[in-house]
């Protein structure tokens, strides 16, 4: 009999799919039921045909009882059908199992010897139950009709002398059925108010989970959630790309989507600070800073992790600073510019007096001269004022070197014997504004022509694609005297150089046009002197080489 009923419980336990939470509700609270309602067929039913249940079952009228007994089993398998079917709706198959509880109920007390018995109380449990599917007044109707059932079988028995009548005890059953009925309609509105609000405060927090993952997919900041032992929990859009796209996934351990970042995040000396800290996922890849965010005041805890490129944040500066420079630049070109040329002026017209001697030629050579510099300073920072962000097209490496060589050569004083240009494969593409290339690499140029040997230069152009990187580079090399360790980390810096009559604006100005084509600039120590100036060219596509 409990395999049966397992079996028809596995059955029925299904929910409809599409159904509102209170329909959802009434039919778990009809299954409950209709489980009561079968088991106490049942045990009856076995109880009265065994001969091994309390001695009253059916002592009155044994065939009545059988017969009701043998009904209401065949009664309840129905009903289990009809809830199979969940037709009709729960409401009115609660009323029609309860108006048979209490007609079956009532019979097989009578059958059994009345209401001392105790039989009558289960009347009391199917309305306590039929309460929470019908409601309140349903249920009060109920518990009247229960009510005169029990008195109806008193008045029977009375009248035809088969025991004496016990209206007070019929009484007290009739209002234990009423307060079984309000109490029940009290506490299942009670309850069913605070179904509702959980209800809707789960939805409220499934509406909010779902606005905060589409916000953390589309945001542009990359998010990692990370355990104690490194695994990831959460890992977004944007965190994936600026990550390199690795095969990781939610539940992989973090070194396997970045070895740099695992290897940060277990050197971190404090993990409950906040820090930032900048690292290439990839040797060719951009640099990215992350952000380190302990989930809860435990040292050993969840970890979030902000990603940002920061090449986005350069872009972002630059903007501002060229901003800065365009009013500047107002200003200088207004203010000094006008003084300036009234003091060249004065100066050649000075020189070219007959009367002087050398030592007022000497002063008058030094005014020209640094009035020419600073000059020279004006012009500089009006180019950068004036720069716009060029429009990038695929430009091949080889025959577009080439012409700029030449134009090195006829019109800026460079040998030709002085310069070697290599290019391998020679149909290396990169993607540049040609204007801007052509100035950054000529400014490098330049650079090294000023700090070596002008008679002895060798200066070397190398360039196309590497097994280290998967993108092109350029090299600009010279055989000059190389820069100083404690001097390299300033050389891009504005106005900054080791020479009095230098600028220092010309590798400044190549940083900031190579940050423009978002070309990453890098100065490598050659091993047995001289310097190199890399480029490298990491917003190349491979269609873009094979355009």
């Amino acid at each position: 009999m409990n395999s049966w009923l397992e079996k028809l419980e596995q059955t029925i336990i299904t929910e409809p799919p599409g159904e509102e939470m209170g329909a959802v509700s009434h039919w778990r609270s009809l299954r409950l039921f209709l489980l009561y309602r079968i088991t106490l067929s049942l045990t009856l039913l076995f109880f009265f045909h065994a001969d091994s249940g309390p001695a009253f079952i059916g002592s009155t009228d044994p065939r009545l009882f059988n017969i009701t007994i043998l009904t209401y089993s065949a009664l309840t398998i129905l009903s289990s059908l009809l809830f199979i079917r969940r037709s009709p709706g729960p409401e009115h198959q609660a009323y029609l199992a309860l108006f048979i509880d209490i007609l079956a109920i009532t019979l097989l007390m009578y059958a059994s010897g009345g209401i001392q018995t105790g039989l009558g109380m289960l009347i009391a449990v199917s309305i306590s139950a039929g309460a929470l599917i019908m409601g309140g007044r349903a249920s009060l109707l109920f518990a009247a009709l229960a009510a005169l059932a029990v008195i109806t079988d008193q008045v029977h028995a009375s009248l035809s002398n088969r025991a004496s009548p016990q209206f007070i005890q019929a009484g007290f059953l009739g209002a234990v059925y009423f307060a079984t009925a309000l109490l029940t309609w009290v506490l299942s509105s009670r309850a069913r108010a605070s179904e509702r609000l959980a209800e809707k405060r789960a939805s409220e927090l499934d509406h909010m989970a779902k606005i905060n993952a589409y916000v953390i997919k589309h945001m542009q900041t990359g998010v990692l959630v990370i355990d104690a032992s490194g695994r990831i929990l959460m890992m977004n859009d944007p965190a994936w790309h600026l990550l390199g796209m690795p095969s990781a996934t939610t539940g992989s351990h973090l070194a396997k989507a970045s070895p740099e970042l695992a290897h940060i995040v277990r050197k971190r000396q404090n993990p409950k600070r906040k820090q930032k800290l900048t690292f290439r996922s990839q040797s060719q890849g951009p640099e990215l800073k992350a952000q380190f965010n302990a989930l809860s005041g435990e040292e050993a805890g969840d970890m979030l992790i902000f990603l940002e490129d920061t090449s986005q944040v350069t872009r972002e500066a630059q903007q501002m600073k060229l901003a800065s420079l365009g009013r500047l630049t107002a200003s200088i070109a207004h203010e000094i510019r006008n003084p300036l040329g009234a003091i060249s002026h004065a100066s050649q017209l000075f020189r070219e007096s007959p009367s002087l001697n050398v030592a007022d030629k000497r002063l008058t050579e030094i005014i020209t001269t640094n009035a020419a510099r600073v000059n020279q300073v004006i012009e500089n920072v009006l180019q950068l004022s004036r720069r716009e962000p060029g429009q990038q097209v695929t430009i091949q490496l080889d025959p577009w070197l080439k012409k700029l060589t030449s134009d090195l050569i006829r019109h800026q004083g460079f040998k030709e014997e002085s310069i070697r240009l290599q290019i391998d494969p020679v149909s290396t593409k990169v993607f540049a504004d040609p204007e801007q290339l052509r100035q950054l690499v000529s400014n490098l140029c330049n650079n090294a022509r000023e700090h070596c040997d002008k008679k002895n230069l060798q200066l070397r152009i190398v360039g196309g694609m590497t097994k280290e990187y998967q993108h092109p580079i350029l090299d600009v090399l010279d055989n000059g005297p190389g820069i100083a360790p404690e001097v390299a980390k300033q050389i891009f810096e504005p106005f900054f150089t080791t020479r009095n009559t230098g600028t220092g604006l010309g590798l400044y100005i190549a940083k900031e046009l190579s940050e423009t084509n978002r070309i990453r600039l890098e100065y490598i120590p050659g091993p047995t002197g001289g310097s190199c100036f890399r480029l490298h060219f990491e917003n190349w596509q491979p269609e873009k080489q094979q355009a």
